[in-house]
Formats: C-alpha cells, structure tokens, sequence
C-alpha cells in the first residue's frame, strides 16, 4: 500500500482538534486562523515526512466599491494542494479560496483560506466546540411570493346609472331652488317649463349642457332682480 494513506491517518491521530481562538474584528466572531492550523500540522508532518505543493488552477479578480466609497479588489481562486509521503505516493484536493483586500493582498488571504479549509478537510481536524450541522433544524420556510397588485374597484352598471340619477336630480333640485329665488314660489314651475321649451327639453330630459344655459338665464333674472 502507498505511504501517503497510511501516514495521513497516523497525522490525523496525532493532530487533534484546533480551538477557534482568533476572533474577526468587523464581525466579532470566533475562527481557526492560518497560523493555528500550519502550527498545528508543521511537526506532525515533520514526523511523517510530508509535504505539500499548491497549484492555482483557476483565478477571478474583480474590483467592488465599498460603503465609505473605498476600492476593494476581491479574489477568488480555484486551488489543487497535493500532499507528498516520502516513498513518492501522494493525494490531492482541490478547494476554492475567497479574499478581499483594499491593497495587493486579495490573493494571498484567498490561498490562505484555501489551503486552510483543504487541511481541515484532508485531515478530518475538528474544533473544540464543533457543531455538527444535523444537531439544528432551521424553521420550516419557503420561498416569498410576490404581492399581487390590487385590482381597480369594478364599477358595474347599476352604481354607474345610481351616480347619473343622484347628480340629475341635484341640477333640478338647484334650478327650483334659483327659480324660486329670481321669480317666486307661485311662477318658478310655470317659469322653468318655459325656460327648458326654448331647448326642447322638459327636466326629466334635460341635459348637463342645457341645465348650465338655463341656469344660467337664471341667474341673469336674479341679477336684474337684484339690482332693481
């Protein structure tokens, strides 16, 4: 059997969990650093006699804009480590790394990461409070549906013809009322018939149009009425 299986599982042994002892300063939470990691496997692998060799298979750079209107180049690379036993055998993982950085260090914490996470997961290293994703369940949710626009309020025909009727009836309403005003309570009725005859309308068929001209002769009447 090849070295590099045998001696992985005799370093797995011997390295043991690593505590998340450094603590991200913007967001304030716990996490295993670089150093803890490399400290933790330098003389594991010393013992073993392996080593490993990184290889950038793929890389994206681009610049973002940050919140105070700052330049922030981010840095995502594909990595290929490759660990070596000293009868030549070897293993290899590939991993992809992310890193930002307001100066030229987006790709040299992006392979940190990578090469950290590759060792996490070649040799199975646990942390001294692991979590295991199975022992939380999230609540039971599901995707948000879009809010359907309201539609406009139906107007039907009947509450159409009522608004005709209401307003009709407030036009003959008010040409009784300033008939009674410019010719009194005994000649407005016989005044309005003639007035509406001129048009060829009765009020029962009288228009919008016709009530404002005969509203109009009207209020000329109680005009003149006024001034004499």
């Amino acid at each position: 059997m090849a070295q590099i299986y045998e001696l992985i599982g005799k370093a797995m042994a011997d390295v043991g969990a690593i505590g998340k002892d450094s603590t991200n300063k913007q967001q304030g939470f716990k996490y295993r650093g670089i150093d803890a990691v490399m400290n933790a496997l330098n003389p594991v692998m010393q013992k073993y006699g392996l080593f490993v060799t990184p290889e950038v298979i793929n890389q994206t750079r681009e610049e973002r804009q940050t919140s105070n209107g700052g330049r922030l180049l981010y840095s995502i690379l594909t990595m290929k480590y490759t660990m070596y036993a000293p009868d030549g055998s070897s293993v290899s993982s590939v991993v992809i790394g992310e890193g930002m950085d307001s100066g030229d260090k987006a790709s040299n914490k992006a392979m940190s990461v990578a090469f950290k996470y590759a060792m996490f997961q070649l040799f199975c290293i646990p942390t001294e409070d692991f979590t295991d994703p199975d022992a939380e369940t999230p609540p039971p949710s599901k995707p948000q549906q879009p809010k359907q626009p309201t539609p406009p309020p139906t107007v039907t025909a009947t509450s159409a013809e009522d608004t005709a009727k209401a307003a009709k009836e407030k036009c003959i309403k008010t040409l009784h009322q300033n008939a009674v005003f410019a010719y009194g309570q005994e000649a407005a009725e016989a005044k309005l018939t003639e007035l509406l005859g001129k048009f060829g309308m009765t009020l029962d068929t009288m228009t919008g149009p016709i009530f404002k001209q005969v509203n109009a002769l009207i209020m000329q009447d109680v005009a003149k009425k006024g001034a004499a």
